[in-house]
């Protein structure tokens, strides 16, 4: 979801609305009556925007992984060497996450909310995502860039307890860009993954 709220349609701005409110009070301690008290209408005016408060957190959750798997598409195309690759998936992850932190926020936390098929088809395609990148480390070991003792699994989970903790803690205000942040943050994990320049 965009940051701006110009020229968005009334179901986007419960959307919103929503993710602020599950941000702040969790998905299940929140209600439609607070929804509708947050954006100042009658309860019954949501549901002809929107049917459930689940379906709320679906829009969220799957629209955001879209984005990623978009992103990481975009990635996996491209003709660098892994470590490379690397770098720019953390750099896309990041931008995702930062174009709305609140979304991000209740993605990362609130996605075990979601209902049965929803919740499997979500963890699914999750696994399919750190999958691949856990792919491009592999062809860095292949490759010779990375070294070849490292335990792939911990590395890809290393990378993702580094990267989805963004939007609880990352501030716009501060100054540093999303690209700076991910160049940054790609640096001190993919130093780790190296091998050892020879003297």
């Amino acid at each position: 979801m965009a940051a701006t709220t110009v020229n968005i349609s009334r179901k986007e701005q419960v959307i919103r609305s929503a993710a602020e409110l599950f941000r702040e009070k969790g998905y299940t301690a929140s209600s439609m009556r607070d929804l509708a008290q947050k954006l100042g209408i009658e309860a019954a005016s949501l549901y002809s925007h929107i049917r459930s408060k689940e379906e709320i957190l679906q829009n969220l959750c799957f629209d955001l992984a879209k984005e990623f798997r978009k992103s990481l598409e975009a990635v996996e195309k491209q003709e660098v060497p892994a470590a490379e690759k690397l770098k720019n998936g953390i750099i896309g992850h990041i931008q995702v996450m930062s174009r709305d932190l609140i979304a991000s926020a209740v993605f990362m936390n609130e996605h075990r909310h979601l209902s049965q098929p929803y919740l499997r088809e979500f963890l699914l395609l999750r696994i399919n995502y750190i999958n691949r990148f856990k792919k491009i480390i592999e062809e860095g070991i292949e490759s010779g860039e990375f070294r070849k003792n490292i335990d792939k699994k911990l590395a890809v989970m290393t990378l993702f307890s580094s990267l989805n903790w963004m939007p609880f803690w990352y501030d716009p205000a501060q100054g540093i860009e999303p690209v700076e942040l991910g160049q940054q943050l790609s640096g001190m994990l993919i130093n780790g993954l190296k091998k050892p320049s020879v003297k």
